[in-house]
């Protein structure tokens, strides 16, 4: 039995925020609500462009909402099969820390998790830091899931 009612954990769609939603998805298994978020900026292909070319394969954390369904619905299978059993997904406009913040709050949620990766990356200083980030501003638990 989880001790926690509702979960948010973040996915970009690189496997290590996918081993992240599994990791939530066995912590809710059926006794929580998991909460799958990925967050996407509006397109401005000048900004865009101009980023693809620093992140290079990190590139699609940049991109418009495009991916963002086909994205949450992997995360939701493999959440799906690591035990979640209620599964809701939600696309959010915005920055990654902001908008999960605010997801968390959003839903009353008691457990935000998210993967490690970033935390000293090119992308993670260019971006920030999700992980360092959530866990330093966020005022309920976090779970930063080692993923790489």
């Amino acid at each position: 039995m989880s001790a926690y009612q509702t979960i948010v954990v973040g996915t970009d769609g690189s496997e290590s925020s996918l081993k992240a939603v599994e990791r939530a998805g066995a912590i809710a298994g059926s006794d929580a609500t998991l909460v799958i978020a990925c967050a996407y900026f509006p397109n401005d292909h000048r900004d865009i462009d101009a980023m693809s070319d620093v992140l290079k394969e990190d590139a699609y954390q940049v991109h418009g909402s495009a991916p963002t369904e086909e994205i949450l619905r992997s995360a939701r299978e493999r959440a799906n099969k690591a035990g979640a059993e209620v599964v809701q997904l939600r696309p959010v406009k915005g920055a990654p820390v902001d908008a999960l913040l605010q997801l968390v709050e959003d839903t009353r949620a008691d457990l935000l998790v998210v993967g490690n990766r970033g935390l000293n990356s090119l992308a993670g200083r260019l971006l920030g830091s999700v992980p360092a980030d959530v866990a330093r501003k966020a005022s309920n638990d976090v779970l930063i899931v080692h993923t790489t």
